[in-house]
């Protein structure tokens, strides 16, 4: 049923206002800044502290041609030029546009930039979207860092969510104040020392504490419990589809400020690698969003939290309607303009079994064309995901026109699948790709294994974190990974001697520390490299034969794998993966960054019939936050018959259904 009352725009001196007698959002004209939103009967939960600029706005952050790492420069999107592109009582949707100047050059990032907002009638929302263009003639540049942000006020909005088991009453910005706070390794981590709510002393907080995968990033946003009624501020991400680095890419969130963000492009978690870089010459253009800011009130004398459910409902109904129909633009393809594409994906192991293998939770999505794998860099275009049902059946809806390859990785096996065919989407196209068959990386036996193939060091050894460093939140939480200071532990628990895992004897879950990071040196603020252990009995040996060792990395910063066996001080080491990786995810309490898949030869000769050990060597330690996260690690005998085929078969069905175990 419709609101009686449709949408209007009303016009002040300086300020445009959208209004659809649910709430009122109020926009300075023509910068596009997002000033104030009436609600209920609050006059502004936007901060009214904050200058008209830093309340809610779009933002980015841009670099110069060959400029390495992901810091540039800040820019607010100041739009120059108001438009309306649609009024009527059903919809209004108005443009704030900003035009590159040529004689700005170096000083204003290349791009032409069209901010858009629309409110419908009967909606407690409002929507917005952006358009991006670099034109051919236009000099060179890097887009480091784009999204849409919105302070709340500090006095009204305290507790925060962003998941079932991932919310909580927050601290106050003040709170992270020198007088109140002491600031930890990094300026993002504060130690809470007099915090205006005693409760939450002797916490910290971190706004990396609350990043989250893409994938699960749907909604998230505060509530003001000191309000009568209480109410809800949301923002809900329908879609992916214009997020950089598919599924597993992770995004901040909502932190304190009240702050929460819509994040479109980043490096948080991968570093430069996706850090789209334009050539002079170069065209492009994308449509970030639209993304959705909703509000809601209980009733008086109801659980506030009731409002977390309500938006989690809105969120689905959100999700229901991509792709949405009411965005004018052009650049905005709706659902009869755009493809559809549907398979089964299977796998193909004769080491596990002599049938094919359905391809159950598989990732499968569509990017732009590159190598196997590529999609997890790819940061300029648009991706389109989704999961294989138990079957291995898929349904990937909704693709914009254009050319794609096709990309799976499968929970349970390492490596990529790539389809070699483009697949090209055109408006009203159903794409049936048939059984696709993915060979995961195999020369033979599975000799031992540590760990699970899922892109996660999450089933690691996570050690308690330091009493004086923690958030309550993850205390006895699946996400306890997300403690400060976890890479302290490791010393406390090494301090002498580096980890030692024996085949058959030790424990992942327990003995295999979560990163392999630096040593803290006794009595000095420097750090070492260290070298872990991998000891197994060889009953058989082949001395004419390949062996292989598989090496799944889950994260990497700054570091190097050396890879030696039986021999500590080989000089060279058998494997060397140089210098990789700019994740960051140790300091920023990820349990993943990007994938890196090593695939090491060891000679037979280098084993012998009996003991030996695999010594894996991270020697770069100026910070303590370099290392190397694992996901997984496997030692391959050399091609076998077909009775150890077998064998490894029914070894491989107790593997999965512990993968299936842990994904759900």
């Amino acid at each position: 049923m419709q609101s009686p009352l449709g949408v209007h725009l009303h016009y002040g001196d300086h300020h445009v206002v959208l209004d659809n007698g649910i709430l009122q959002v109020t926009l300075s004209n023509p910068q596009g800044f997002v000033t104030r939103i009436q609600y209920n009967d609050i006059d502004n939960l936007l901060e009214v502290l904050n200058e008209e600029s830093n309340r809610g706005y779009w933002d980015l952050v841009w670099s110069s041609p060959g400029s390495t790492g992901a810091t540039g420069i800040f820019d607010l999107i100041e739009g120059t030029r108001f438009e309306v592109i649609v009024e009527s009582e059903e919809q209004v949707e108005i443009s704030f546009t900003r035009t590159w100047d040529p004689s700005r050059e170096g000083k204003l990032v290349p791009l032409n930039i069209d901010k858009r907002f629309i409110m419908l009638r009967g909606s407690s929302g409002f929507y917005s979207y952006a358009i991006y263009e670099h034109l051919e003639e236009w000099p060179a540049f890097n887009l480091d860092e784009t999204r849409i942000a919105f302070k709340l006020r500090k006095d009204k909005f305290h507790y925060m969510a962003m998941a079932n088991n991932r919310q909580r009453f927050m601290p106050l910005p003040d709170d992270r104040l020198p007088k109140r706070g002491q600031t930890l390794a990094y300026p993002e981590a504060v130690l809470l020392v007099n915090p205006v709510e005693p409760e939450l002393k002797g916490e910290v907080d971190d706004k990396y504490q609350y990043s989250s995968k893409n994938e699960n990033i749907r909604v998230h946003g505060w509530i003001s419990t000191n309000t009568d009624p209480p109410m809800g501020f949301w923002q809900i991400t329908p879609s992916n589809e214009f997020r950089s680095g598919g599924p597993l890419k992770q995004n901040l969130t909502s932190h304190v400020g009240p702050t929460t963000l819509a994040m479109f492009l980043s490096a948080h978690y991968s570093g430069e690698d996706l850090v789209p870089k334009f050539g002079a010459g170069e065209r492009w253009k994308k449509v970030f969003g639209p993304v959705f800011m909703y509000v809601n009130s209980a009733y008086v004398g109801d659980d506030p939290l009731q409002l977390w459910e309500d938006a989690k409902t809105q969120m689905m109904i959100e999700v229901q309607s991509w792709p949405y129909t009411f965005p004018v633009s052009e650049d905005f393809p709706k659902s009869n303009q755009r493809g559809n594409v549907s398979g089964r994906l299977l796998v193909r192991d004769s080491y596990l079994s002599s049938d094919y293998i359905s391809a159950t939770g598989a990732y499968v999505g569509l990017a732009p064309p590159g190598d196997a794998g590529s999609w997890q860099r790819e940061c300029k275009d648009y991706q389109f995901w989704t999961n294989a049902d138990e079957d291995g059946f898929f349904f990937i809806s909704d693709i914009r026109i254009g050319d794609y390859n096709l990309y799976a990785w499968i929970p349970g096996y390492i490596g990529d699948y790539k389809y070699d065919v483009v697949v090209s989407i055109t408006a009203g196209c159903a794409i049936e790709m048939g059984d696709l068959v993915y060979k995961p990386p195999r020369d033979g036996p599975t000799l031992w294994e540590i760990g699970i193939p899922d892109r996660s060091a999450a089933e690691f050894y996570v050690p308690d974190p330091n009493p004086k460093y923690i958030n309550k939140l993850y205390v006895n939480h699946p996400d306890r990974f997300r403690q400060y200071g976890l890479w302290e532990r490791y010393a406390e628990l090494y301090p002498d001697n580096d980890l030692v895992f024996t085949i058959g004897v030790s424990d992942y879950t327990k003995d295999w520390f979560y990163a392999q990071v630096t040593r803290k040196k006794k009595d000095s603020n420097t750090y070492q490299g260290t070298t872990w252990q991998i000891k197994f009995t060889l009953d058989n040996l082949d001395p004419n034969g390949n062996y292989k060792l598989r090496l799944a990395l889950a994260s990497s910063t700054l570091s190097e794998l050396q890879v030696r066996v039986n021999d500590p001080k080989a000089n060279p080491p058998l494997f060397s993966s140089g210098l990789i990786g700019r994740d960051n995810s140790i300091a920023r309490h990820g349990i993943h960054g990007l994938y890196w898949l090593y695939n090491v030869d060891v000679p037979g000769g280098r084993l012998v019939q009996g003991d030996n050990t695999i010594f894996l060597t991270q020697p770069r330690s100026s910070s303590p936050f370099q290392g190397i996260m694992y996901d997984y690690i496997r030692l391959e005998g050399p091609p076998s018959s077909t009775s150890q085929k077998q064998v490894m078969s029914s070894l491989h069905s107790l593997q999965i259904s512990k993968t299936v175990q842990y994904f759900a």
